[in-house]
Order: structure tokens, then sequence, then C-alpha cells
């Protein structure tokens, strides 16, 4: 094979779509530790988590893509190639498709009506196609629903995905590193994501960990 065909290694790509459940702060704070780590990172942001995000948090953020590419750049401190920033109905960036989608995709949080759009294959915005083409090309994805409680029909849709091979990670966080803060939850709950993205994270010690 002639070397002129094969491309240099690239960073670590990753999907992160933030939803209209409550917990935006886990979305937020994944997408920091994931530019701190030298990640490439896609993030799609639904109308609903819009409002989630003015309502639950401090941060001021545009509805409109390139200006919210730009406002996180500048909050995460990011290279200028770092974010990229897609609009719910834009078919043409590279997550909408298998050949241009990273390995990796997580939506946090993941509504209860996300869940079901992709376990149904629904696609009928960018974060649910994103979501299908992962699954469809067998890469990874991790949704953090964040509900309670569930009815028989949310925990189908669960075991529908899981069987395709996504994961389901409840934003359950765990009180035995003796939280101090919600900061402190928040990272215990990003921090089992990173685990699981294969990241060597260093916010929260794992159990038998000093």
């Amino acid at each position: 094979m002639k070397k002129d065909l094969l491309s240099p290694p690239h960073r670590e790509r990753v999907t992160v779509a933030l939803t209209g459940a409550s917990g935006a702060q886990y979305g937020i704070r994944l997408i920091e530790c994931l530019v701190a780590l030298g990640c490439e990172v896609s993030v799609l942001i639904s109308k609903a988590a819009h409002v989630v995000i003015a309502t639950e948090t401090e941060e001021k953020f545009p509805a409109d893509s390139q200006k919210l590419q730009a406002a996180l750049l500048e909050r995460f401190h990011a290279d200028d190639d770092q974010i990229k920033v897609y609009g719910r109905e834009n078919w043409m960036s590279p997550v909408a498709s298998g050949s241009g989608a990273p390995h990796k995709m997580v939506v946090c949080p993941c509504s209860t009506g996300t869940l079901s759009a992709i376990a149904t294959a629904a696609s009928n915005n960018l974060i649910e196609r994103a979501a299908d083409v992962a699954l469809k090309e067998r890469r990874q994805l991790i949704l953090v629903h964040r509900e309670a409680p569930y009815h028989e029909v949310h925990l189908q849709h669960m075991l529908t995905l899981t069987r395709m091979g996504a994961l389901v990670m409840p934003a359950s966080p765990g009180f035995y590193h003796n939280p101090q803060s919600v900061n402190d939850m928040v990272d215990f709950i990003v921090a089992r994501i990173l685990d699981q993205l294969g990241f060597d994270q260093k916010l929260m010690p794992r159990w038998g960990e000093a």
C-alpha cells in the first residue's frame, strides 16, 4: 500500500449531545474534561437542552451554532479546531454519516424522548441520526439517562438499546467517595463516563483506590 494513502493519526474524536433532561451540568462538565484530555469534540445541543441549561446553570450559551461554537471554545480554553458545534438539521455534518462520524458518542443527559427516538431509529434530528449512525456502525454509544421512575416502555427501550450495543448509564451518583459538593456528585458520573470511553481520568478514585 502506498504511504500517501494512509492518514496520519488523529486526536481522539467524541460526539457529545445534550438533550432536554435535567442534568445539563453532566454534559457541560464532560465536554470540559474531553477538551482537557485533548479530544476533538462534536457538540449537539437540542432546543430543550438550551432551556434546561438556562434553568439549571449560569451558562449563557447562544442558540446559533456558530456563535455557540465560539462561546464553547472560549469557555473551555480549547484549540480552534477542538470543538465543532452542529445544528439539529445539519445533515451534511460528519456525525450524520458512518464514513465521517467519531467512533464514540455520549448523550448526556439523555431525555426519555431521545431514548425512545434512538431505540426506534426515528432520526428526526441530528442527535437521533448521530446515535443511529453509532449503532449501525457498531460504535460506542453511551446514553446517560436522567429520569425516574421508569415505566414499562422506558425499560423496553433500554433493553432494546442494550441489545443493540448501546450502554445505558443512568445518572446515579455514588456516595462512597463522601462528596462535599454538587460538583463532586457531577464529577462522579463524568468520571464513570470517561472510564467507559477508555480515558485515564483523575476526577474520582475508583473503588478500592486510596
